[in-house]
């Protein structure tokens, strides 16, 4: 038996409003099958003061993807049995291809469709149709690494998953979500809400924050299999109490999905079949975010603990960090704490393999990592290296030894000198990338450099290009048609034996090494 620490839960429930501060959010706890905690405050629509209540359905985003998982199981057996027909939605791929496997544990390599969406001329408020998808998909050529070597999110495995579930299913996908999944669950109000501008329920997710003020977020793409659930608290309570029911039989969805995966050379891996595998206190859990601008929400389960924690907002406060506060306040565990710094940490250093920037910003106590998606806050260890959940870094004379365990990478990186903020006008001109058969025009005008994109989705607006190193440039999109947005993307300049750019190189975490040429 967990024994939950009742007053500590219930003072952190009543602090999270003003932790989290937005528009509105829902919570919800379970133990033994039991309901320890129920929450909904604020408004699920500011204009109409309509409240937040447990039975509002939200957007769940990605934590959809081990719905989707689940529904293979039920439909194939095996993901195996759907690897035959996946030649077909990936035409023009030159290399092996990944397994549906290696789709489902995030290890195909393939680059993320949502961050290629802003190299094909996406913008963040364009409509992108169902359609859309097939042609960004069918373009690709190359990975950004061998399929099963190592682990990077792409959304695009789960959309070929559930495309190709429909093909041998006489029953659409949400269909397969209802009998396999809604139903048995209980979840009453579930429903797949493909196209982002028919929210469910009349909600509305808000971009901003308590200092900016927060906006109603214009969402316009259609997102299937990858994302697309909409579910209430009480939906989402229910599908945790229906995980705790059916813990002990090995052969029920939950149980298979959970179930731990490997890399090709047998090194355990922390994700699979749209689940996160991490430990919290004693026990392991298993865990998703999601994302979508103007919602977060977080799921996290142990059955060992017999224990759940459901996160819900309509805006961009940090459902996860609320999610373990929660639990570490119910299961009686401290909450981290980090040290001053003691060693001087900033910087910058190039991945050879990625090719990709790794920033290091002090603060006081905690050390700011840019190099994926989103900043990662690092806290110092005893014997001096920096570290957080995910990521541990530490000096090797001038270089960085960045070690991503969940990932299957370690690296060691070389040091990149800074360069004066000036414009290197050289750089100016039309790229062509035969991977994406789209371009990216560079202008430098009046002191600053800029860089947009044009595509089949049409032409991007203009993002910023800065300086970071010789021939090494950062170029930022904190605003795209998925959330978070792609980030930070290392563009590396290419030269002749003269010294005149003849192509770039550009890469995020997300979507590395796309080559580019210039046009005459």
């Amino acid at each position: 038996m967990t024994m939950i620490d009742d007053k500590r839960l219930e003072a952190e429930i009543d602090a999270l409003p003003a932790r989290f501060q937005g528009p509105g959010g829902v919570i919800g706890v379970v133990s033994e099958g039991r309901v320890v905690a129920r929450r909904a405050w604020g408004f699920a629509n500011l204009d109409d003061r309509r409240a937040m209540m447990p039975d509002t359905r939200l957007p769940i985003c990605s934590i959809s993807k081990q719905f989707t998982c689940a529904a293979m199981f039920a439909l194939c057996g095996e993901p195996e049995a759907l690897d035959a027909r996946l030649p077909a939605h990936l035409p023009n791929f030159e290399e092996p291809l990944p397994t549906v496997r290696d789709l489902c544990n995030n290890q195909s390599g393939l680059r993320d469709y949502w961050a290629l969406t802003v190299l094909h001329g996406g913008r963040a408020e364009q409509s992108f149709s169902r359609a859309d998808a097939g042609p960004v998909l069918a373009r690709m050529r190359t990975g950004h690494f061998a399929p099963g070597t190592r682990y990077s999110y792409s959304n695009g495995n789960f959309r070929v998953l559930s495309d190709m579930l429909e093909e041998l299913s006489p029953e659409p996908l949400e269909a397969l979500y209802a009998r396999h999944i809604w139903q048995p669950a209980g979840m009453a109000g579930a429903v797949l809400t493909a196209d982002t501008r028919q929210p469910a329920d009349g909600v509305v997710g808000y971009e901003g924050n308590d200092a900016s003020g927060y906006l109603p977020a214009d969402n316009g793409i259609y997102w299937r299999g990858d994302a697309g659930i909409s579910a209430s608290l009480d939906d989402m309570i229910a599908y945790e109490r229906w995980i705790d029911a059916t813990r002990d039989d090995p052969a029920s969805l939950y149980q298979r999905i959970a179930a731990p995966q490997t890399f090709r050379d047998g090194k355990p891996a922390a994700y699979g079949f749209g689940l996160q595998h991490s430990r919290l206190g004693d026990f392991a859990f298993t865990s998703h975010g999601g994302a979508l601008r103007g919602f977060r929400a977080y799921r996290m389960c142990s059955t060992e603990a017999r224990f759940s924690v459901v996160v819900m907002f309509n805006h961009h406060g940090d459902a996860h960090g609320a999610a373990q506060r929660l639990a570490r306040a119910a299961l009686g565990l401290p909450h981290p704490t980090s040290q001053p710094l003691r060693g001087n940490w900033a910087g910058q250093w190039i991945s050879r393999e990625t090719g990709l920037l790794a920033r290091l910003e002090a603060g006081r106590k905690t050390v700011s990592l840019r190099f994926g998606t989103s900043v990662e806050a690092l806290s110092e260890a005893p014997d001096g290296s920096l570290a957080s959940a995910t990521v541990k870094v530490s000096r090797a004379g001038e270089d960085l030894l960045m070690e991503r365990p969940h990932e299957n990478f370690a690296e060691r990186l070389v040091p990149v000198a800074a360069v004066p903020p000036v414009a290197d006008t050289g750089i100016a001109g039309r790229y062509r990338s035969s991977e994406l058969e789209a371009d990216i025009v560079i202008e430098c005008r009046d002191g600053g450099t800029y860089l947009w994109a044009e595509g089949f989705l049409g032409t991007g607006r203009p993002e910023i290009v800065y300086p970071a190193g010789p021939d090494l440039w950062i170029v930022v999109t904190r605003r795209s048609m998925d959330a978070p947005a792609p980030g930070d993307w290392t563009l590396r300049v290419t030269r002749d034996a003269a010294g005149d750019v003849t192509g770039l190189t550009l890469g995020c975490w997300l979507a590395r090494d796309i080559g580019y040429v210039k046009q005459a």
